[in-house]
């Protein structure tokens, strides 16, 4: 039961009423628990900011890293014990910007890591401040004028080497979800999970919803499923693409 994953004991958890972040731990305990991962042979890394905290509620060894660092402690992990299954888990604001160097080289290295990246679009622990996956005229605590620049394009550096696992999904699709996580631990090498995630009380309230279930309902309205076969997702399509 994918219950005896995680630290009961521990909840309720310290997100806000309403944060995704609940739903992206739910959903990897139990495609974990269908795997048959566990303290034995899976390990979760987390970097700094609100998805960090999830390695703490899991009940396997895990490590929470300095903030950026997480893939290059993964990729030590993985070294010393190549037949671990090792899984990270972060935001976006840690994972692309003070650990974006290690994103782009860690991907070009393709070791056998699966990395879920929690995209709300905002630095959330911090306040609400624009990040680098944050939408242009994007109003933030730090850009009441809207954001000026274009986010990174993460599909586009997943793709840049000769081999990929790049996947998108919302927490909405729980379905398409699960089966991410799955295929992206299963692929023998690099594997990312870029997933939309909404963050209500430090970017969902700003943008005018008044609800977390008003800005889950803007993910079913948005996201469309890609085609089989694609090879690029375009904007607001879920899928993954993959060569290797």
């Amino acid at each position: 039961m994918f219950k005896d994953l995680l630290k009961m004991e521990l909840f309720p958890t310290s997100w806000c009423p309403g944060c995704g972040i609940g739903q992206v731990m739910i959903q990897l305990a139990t495609v974990m628990d269908e795997m048959g991962l566990g303290h034995t042979n899976s390990t979760i890394i987390s970097g700094v900011g609100c998805t960090g905290r999830m390695a703490g509620y899991f009940n396997v060894d895990g490590v929470y890293t300095l903030h950026g660092r997480a893939l290059p402690v993964a990729e030590a992990a993985k070294l010393v014990n190549p037949d671990l299954k090792v899984i990270v888990v972060s935001g976006d604001g840690d994972l692309t910007s003070i650990g974006g160097n290690h994103l782009l080289h860690a991907a070009r290295r393709n070791p056998d890591l699966t990395v879920l990246c929690n995209s709300n679009q905002v630095y959330g622990l911090t306040g609400g401040q624009a990040g680098p996956t944050t939408p242009r005229d994007t109003r933030t605590v730090s850009t009441p004028g809207g954001a000026p620049y274009d986010p990174v394009n993460l599909q586009n550096l997943m793709k840049a080497g000769g081999r990929y696992f790049y996947a998108r999904t919302t927490v909405f699709h729980q379905v398409h979800f699960r089966n991410c996580i799955k295929e992206a631990i299963a692929w023998p090498g690099f594997a990312f999970v870029d997933i939309m995630c909404h963050c209500i009380e430090n970017n969902g309230r700003r943008l005018g919803f008044k609800s977390a279930y008003e800005m889950l309902q803007h993910f079913r309205q948005t996201y469309k499923r890609a085609t089989d076969g694609a090879e690029t997702l375009e904007p607001f399509e879920i899928g993954i693409v993959r060569k290797g």
